[in-house]
């Protein structure tokens, strides 16, 4: 037997061990796509296939074989994504507006392998998750421009969902019209009222006159219906798509630094990694001088940097109020379960709401 059969036999048998570890590692990637689904994740994670990679590829003594075998581990990967996809496809994810809003932009950003379902209002996109109709929903809880969803914040105090993940979107409004419209042919906009306000000195520019809709998606099907030149819409380009609209002029809106922040809600709480060090809780006080200040004591002394803090009204009590709170630290570590021991004895309740890695912008 002569070097290329040894070799050709060697390789035979690798092949079978292979196939076999691949059918492991396929089957492990299926359970990732049922944890993900359970937890309302998507399925690109960036931060992980970067970790993987580096510690994976320093197994490889030989330097000239190391960018290879990175190029290997990046193929099983995106094999990986391919397959997860597939088991996800149908995924049901609830939001509020209709297609084209920029709820429906994040939702399909987020899970584009997802179903988007409609619904009219903040509170039945949550029930539907709490009634087991959808798998997760993508709601907004802060806009840079117009402050925090107090809705949701209060969906999610009373509510059972928990967050596994917060998104950023950046708002961009553009002019769009009808075939053969032009800025110029132009004499009103319609929009919603706050993409109006976003856009206040484009239109005063132009001499437009404004007409409000109850959201951007729902001007732009009103421009296609009515199908004037003089008549456009301020919405996204997502939006142009979806209704068959040209884009006449982009980014409208005064402001380039107007973002939304869309979290995730799922009936299973997200109790991930370690790498886990974003969190989001809600508590409430007992009646008692300086009980506030000792929970954002505790808070810090335990190493958690507070990002935001929040007060809303119970609605159960007059001047009774809840408190929300984000924070940046592994809330299911150590520091994080003696921390949580410590706020008991000052808090008359807390409530962990979710965790997960980062914020991502979409």
């Amino acid at each position: 037997m002569n070097k290329l059969e040894i070799a050709r036999k060697e390789i035979n048998v690798i092949d079978r061990q292979m196939a076999e570890l691949f059918e492991k590692r396929m089957a492990a990637a299926r359970m990732v796509a049922e944890y993900k689904q359970e937890n309302g994740l998507p399925v690109f994670d960036p931060a992980r296939e970067v970790e993987v990679i580096e510690r994976n590829a320093s197994l490889v003594a030989d330097p000239e074989l190391r960018s290879y075998y990175i190029n290997f581990l990046k193929y099983n990967m995106k094999l990986s994504r391919n397959y997860q996809h597939c088991l996800m496809e149908g995924m049901k994810i609830a939001y509020s507006g209709v297609p084209g809003a920029f709820a429906y932009i994040a939702a399909t950003r987020i899970f584009p392998d997802g179903i988007p379902t409609s619904y009219s209002s903040f509170k039945d996109a949550y029930a539907a998750v709490e009634s087991g109709e959808c798998d997760c929903a993508v709601l907004p809880v802060e806009n840079s421009f117009a402050g925090d969803v107090a809705q949701v914040m209060d969906l999610a105090f009373f509510g059972s969902l928990y967050v596994t993940g917060v998104y950023d979107l950046e708002v961009v409004q553009n002019l769009l019209g009808v075939p053969g419209a032009t800025p110029k042919t132009v004499k009103k906009v319609i929009s919603h009222p706050q993409a109006l306000s976003q856009s206040a000195h484009y239109i005063e520019e132009h001499g437009y006159s404004t007409e409000e809709a109850t959201n951007t998606a729902v001007a732009a099907k009103e421009v296609r219906d009515i199908g004037s030149t003089e008549i456009a819409a301020i919405a996204s380009l997502e939006t142009a798509n979806l209704y068959g609209l040209e884009v006449l002029e982009k980014n409208v809106n005064e402001s380039s630094m107007n973002t939304t922040r869309f979290a995730v809600f799922s009936r299973a709480e997200n109790r991930q990694l370690p790498t886990d060090d974003h969190f989001v809780m809600f508590f409430t006080v007992k009646n008692e001088a300086g009980a506030l200040s000792r929970v954002i004591s505790i808070i810090g002394e335990n190493g958690f940097n507070l990002k935001a803090l929040k007060s809303r009204p119970t609605k159960e009590l007059i001047w009774d109020y809840y408190f929300y709170v984000e924070g940046e630290g592994n809330i299911y570590g150590y520091e994080g379960r003696k921390m949580m021991n410590a706020l008991s004895s000052v808090c008359s309740s807390v409530k962990i709401v979710g965790s997960f890695d980062k914020e991502k912008t979409i």
